[in-house]
């Protein structure tokens, strides 16, 4: 038996490169498959975000994430301090990798990466098996989204909409620079 009734709608909504909502560690994030530009320009879209500015990914473990970055290239004892703060609410910007598009890192050299411990984004990233991106549900200018009844009044019936609970978090996730180790949130 599914233990979560909408996984299926979200695995084809991931498939056919529609956004989804979801909750996070400390609001909802808007999500889709990385690798879908379509997915991506809609996210850009709903949030009325310019593509520069780069987005955050999310991912079950570690591996889901090495697709994206160039993790050779961050100091061993600063890897040491990222795979500790693993799995939580710590968003690392890393290195990205050659491969890794455009559209996510926007004009940055850097990718923003988490490895998250909320179970249902879990599930999500293992479900298909990849990262997601994961950016805060609200149109630029607008507090983020803390339930699935404030998703919808920002987006109305445009994406799927999981219903669930939020982490423990109430501040979004801190943004550290594995480079350097200087916080940036």
């Amino acid at each position: 038996m599914n233990q979560h009734p909408w996984l299926e709608s979200f695995k084809a909504c991931f498939n056919n490169e529609q956004v989804v909502a979801y909750p996070t560690e400390a609001v909802y994030g808007l999500g889709c498959n990385p690798l879908s530009q379509k997915a991506m320009d809609e996210i850009l879209r709903l949030k009325v975000r310019p593509v520069e500015k780069g987005v955050i990914i999310i991912a079950a473990d570690v591996s889901q994430i090495m697709p994206f970055v160039d993790w050779d290239a961050i100091p061993l004892e600063h890897q040491q301090k990222i795979e500790a703060s693993w799995p939580g609410p710590f968003t690392w910007l890393m290195p990205k990798s050659d491969k890794t598009p455009a559209w996510i890192s926007g004009d940055s050299p850097l990718i923003a990466v988490r490895v998250t411990d909320h179970p249902l984004v879990i599930d999500m990233c293992n479900a298909v098996g990849s990262a997601l991106v994961s950016t805060s549900a609200n149109p630029a200018g607008l507090v983020p989204a803390r339930s699935a009844i404030e998703v919808e009044n920002y987006f109305q019936d445009q994406i799927l909409i999981i219903d669930g609970p939020l982490g423990s978090q109430q501040k979004p996730s801190t943004i550290t620079n594995s480079l350097t180790l200087e916080r940036l949130r």
